[in-house]
């Protein structure tokens, strides 16, 4: 066998590969050895058919695996003797011309192709114990907590029946039956009974609860309204269409007084253990948002302490998952470039930055969860599935049946576990230090986070 570089540009590397038909020879011979005691053929008893007979029913079909089986050995040995670790799938050029592959599969050619390769860059990881993170972290007041309670009573506030020829107002609840139709053609869900709306809180389309001011019980009206460009249905977005709208019964908000009965209302003992709740739930909400920022930290740190080339493949396929989805959502929204203050060559600039940012960081992660052993078991992704299922109540055997029958669903879900488990134990080696902060600006560079985000 005979290897020889060609190419050796970067990360990336090409080959030239010749195996001698001897070789093969001798290896499909082997395999037809083995063949011999495995296979049934009239005429001759079992274990006595001579391997030339083999050969010239078996001879191509057993040429053609032994050459697929040489190259995936061959090009082991050459990645491995070299310590390449790939990026993408080689890239094997063979021989097309049919009289080559004829002489090949007969044996009677050497087997020469070649194979293009684009590797991973050897990472020098950084020191971590000389890394510094700030943590924000926000104390939870009574009075965060007694207007996390009054959001709760707004949800759950009673509603009572106006006065016979009161009119709706913004905030009321009216109970009514529609029917939607497009160009005076019914259209399917466009249909309801029972419905209840209340006047101003966004559960529907824009433009439908506005035009319930005013309306009284057993009053009919037409609503005309469109179909946002990015809703759900396809065949809907962006539509024009009027609801024959029919009002049913009008209530007022009532007020909800916050105590124990209104705790009990919950599932809850009393308001105290309401309160309880309430500031866990705030607690979490707060945990969630400084791990948020400082994960974001951590990876800045990460991004600066780690400059290299990373594989051009890998930039471009994340690029293009990247774009394709902002294609795709500025479409649907029926927004354009001019809208976000930028052109296309410019936000594709942009993208492609973020792109290489994303993979070299993937890398980086990778390379410091190989050093020092970090896995994700079978329970963490077990316990995520379950999390997810029960997140989606009445889906829960749907949910786990899509993770259980879809190997790519479940590495998506291992991947942020991976991720969150390198992240922890780079934060025990560093430098961590607590900043109290006000919840405005907790939220608010997270949000500014999220913007910029990679």
């Amino acid at each position: 066998m005979q290897v020889t570089e060609t190419l050796a540009e970067g990360l990336k590397h090409e080959f030239k590969v010749s195996v001698p038909a001897s070789d093969l020879d001798a290896k499909a011979d082997a395999k037809l050895v083995d063949l011999k005691d495995k296979v049934k053929l009239n005429g001759f008893r079992p274990g006595k058919v001579p391997v030339s007979h083999l050969k010239k029913v078996y001879g191509r079909s057993v040429m053609a695996e032994t050459i697929d089986q040489t190259i995936r050995d061959t090009n082991t040995q050459i990645f491995t003797d070299r310590g390449f670790r790939l990026a993408t799938e080689p890239k094997i050029t063979l021989p097309t011309e049919q009289k080559e592959v004829e002489e090949l599969l007969a044996g009677k050619s050497d087997l020469t192709y070649t194979v293009a390769i684009e590797v991973v860059p050897t990472i020098q990881l950084a020191d971590f114990k000389t890394f510094s993170v700030e943590k924000p972290v926000v104390d939870v007041t009574d009075a965060e907590v007694d207007e996390a309670i009054k959001r709760i009573a707004d949800q759950n506030r009673p509603y009572a029946a106006k006065t016979e020829g009161a009119k709706a107002e913004t905030g009321d609840r009216v109970t009514i039956n529609f029917k939607g139709s497009i160009n005076g053609t019914p259209f399917d869900g466009g249909t309801g009974e029972g419905i209840q709306v209340v006047i101003g809180a966004g559960q529907f389309i824009p433009g439908f609860e506005e035009q319930l001011v005013g309306i009284g019980a057993g009053e009919t009206r037409t609503l005309k309204v469109s179909f946002p460009k990015n809703y759900a249905s396809e065949k809907l977005a962006g539509q024009p269409a009027e609801f024959e709208t029919t009002a049913t019964l009008i209530e007022a908000p009532g007020e909800t007084e916050i105590n124990d009965e209104f705790a009990k209302t919950l599932g809850l003992e009393s308001l105290d253990k309401l309160k309880e709740a309430a500031r866990e739930r705030l607690v979490a909400e707060f945990a969630g948002a400084t791990r948020q920022r400082v994960k974001r930290a951590l990876l800045d740190r990460l991004d600066d302490s780690h400059k290299f080339e990373a594989p051009p493949s890998l930039i471009e396929e994340e690029f293009n998952l990247m774009w394709n989805s902002i294609k795709a959502e500025m479409e649907s929204s029926g927004k354009t470039f001019a809208d976000e203050d930028t052109t296309e060559e410019a936000a594709k600039e942009e993208y492609k930055k973020i792109a290489d940012r994303r993979v070299r960081l993937g890398l980086v992660l990778s390379e410091i969860g190989e050093k020092n052993k970090i896995t994700v078991t079978d329970d963490e992704v077990s316990r995520a599935v379950i999390e997810r299922a029960r997140s989606m109540p009445g889906r829960e055997k749907e949910v786990w049946d899509y993770y259980r029958n879809n190997a790519n669903a479940l590495a998506q879900l291992r991947a942020p576990i991976y991720e969150d488990k390198v992240v922890d134990f780079i934060l025990e080696l560093a430098n961590v230090t607590e900043k109290k902060v006000s919840r405005e600006d907790l939220f608010k560079d997270n949000e500014a986070d999220e913007k910029s985000a990679a």
